[in-house]
This record gives structure tokens, C-alpha cells and sequence, in this order.
């Protein structure tokens, strides 16, 4: 699952109790779908989920339409809705717009009042000792799982709910390109150090250096993801 997705069971039982029935759908059919459970290019039926679920097929349909609001699936004429599979140019274009969002929030991040910049310090300091335990045995869905979070505490930090939207949004996506890969090891020593790198500079408070280490980290992720899946 991703950085945001870590509901605990009381605040998922407040969230039944104030959500209609469509967006209960959605954030069902979204676990699946971010999960693996459903991959991309696969078909949603909506019978079937609504049968699964025990609710008319209106809220299914709801619920579809607003997931492919967001891009993650897509419907066909004449042949259903599908889990969006993105393309090379599409990922290419993801991986630039991460980039971009990344390093405008290092930058962000740089200029918290010292206490919270160093609260964040430590946070990704513990967020890189995990993500070298996973490496350690080569659990890579722990160690995606633990980059994910790295970056999305660095976009918290940067307090700007439009770009923390867009990120979401755009780390979604290309999950979806990674659900076939999660077993492989993209470069983690390499990675690893690169987020010590960041670390290190958002620690200085150099807003700079902590801009374009994560600019060029993302950029750096993209030639290892191409080079893995060839």
C-alpha cells in the first residue's frame, strides 16, 4: 500500500459511518487496484463487484467514473472499464512532473523553523535505516514501500494541499507501472545513498543542494526502472 493509505481500524470505521455507498466502492476497488489484487490492463466487472460488495450496480458505477477521473482505470467503448496501464511516454512524462514536485518540496522543506526541520530529519533518517533493513535481505516491496513513504514525508512537510494532490495522484500511476516489478532490486545501495544525500542537505538547511539532489534522485529512478524492464 502507499504512504497515505494507513488507516487504522477506528479511523476506518469513522470513515464508514460518513461516507456514501460509491465512495466506500471506490476506496475498495482502489486497495485492490494499488494492491496488485486488480493489474493494469485487467478488466473491472461491475456486476461482480457489485455482487462482491452486496450494493447496486449505481454505486459501482460512481465509483468507476471517479477512478477514472483520477486516471487509474479507463473505459471502453463496447468493452468495459479496464485498470489503466500506463505507457512508456506517459511514465516518462510522471517521472519528469515527480521531479519537479519533489525538489519544490525539499525546497519547502528546508525553510521549516529549525524544530520541525529537524523532527523531519530524524523521520528520514529512521525512514533510510528502514529502507537499508530491507535491503539487508532483499525485501524489495518493503523497501519501495519505505521510499515511498521518505518522499511523501517530504511532501507533507511542504504544506501545500494542490501539490500534495498532484503527487498522489501522479505516484498512483506510476505504481501501477511498478506492480509487475516489485521483486526486482531497481538499484536500492545506489538509491540508499541518494536519499542519505538529501538527508544530509536538508539537515544543513541547504535549500539548494536539497532541490536538485531530489530532482536529479527522481530523474536518477527513472534510468533504473528503464534499465530493469528494458
Amino acid at each position: 500500500m502507499l504512504p497515505w493509505q494507513n488507516n487504522t481500524d477506528e479511523t476506518a470505521l469513522a470513515a464508514v459511518r460518513d461516507t456514501s455507498f460509491s465512495k466506500l466502492v471506490r476506496e475498495h476497488l482502489l486497495g485492490r487496484i494499488l494492491r496488485g489484487d486488480l493489474l493494469p490492463g485487467e478488466r473491472i466487472s461491475e456486476p461482480e463487484v457489485a455482487a462482491e460488495l452486496g450494493v447496486s450496480r449505481v454505486p459501482v458505477r460512481e465509483a468507476l467514473r471517479e477512478l477514472e477521473s483520477s486516471g487509474l482505470v479507463v473505459s471502453r467503448k463496447h468493452a468495459g472499464v479496464f485498470v489503466h496501464a500506463p505507457d512508456a511516454d506517459e511514465i516518462r512524462g510522471l517521472y519528469e512532473l515527480r521531479a519537479l514536485l519533489d525538489g519544490y518540496a525539499g525546497r519547502r522543506a528546508t525553510a521549516l523553523p529549525l524544530p520541525g526541520r529537524i523532527a523531519l530529519c530524524d523521520a528520514l533518517d529512521a525512514s533510510i535505516a528502514d529502507m537499508r533493513a530491507a535491503a539487508k535481505v532483499q525485501d524489495v516491496t518493503r523497501y519501495y514501500a519505505e521510499n515511498l513513504r521518505f518522499h511523501w514525508l517530504m511532501v507533507e512537510a511542504a504544506d501545500n494541499l494542490p501539490v500534495a494532490e498532484t503527487y498522489r495522484n501522479a505516484v498512483q500511476k506510476l505504481h501501477l507501472a511498478r506492480l509487475r516489478n516489485l521483486s526486482q532490486d531497481m538499484g536500492m545501495k545506489a538509491s540508499i545513498a541518494e536519499h542519505a544525500a538529501i538527508a544530509r542537505a536538508l539537515r544543513d538547511g541547504d535549500a539548494v543542494r536539497c532541490e536538485k539532489l531530489l530532482a536529479t534522485h527522481v530523474q536518477d529512478a527513472f534510468a533504473r526502472l528503464k534499465d530493469a524492464t528494458g
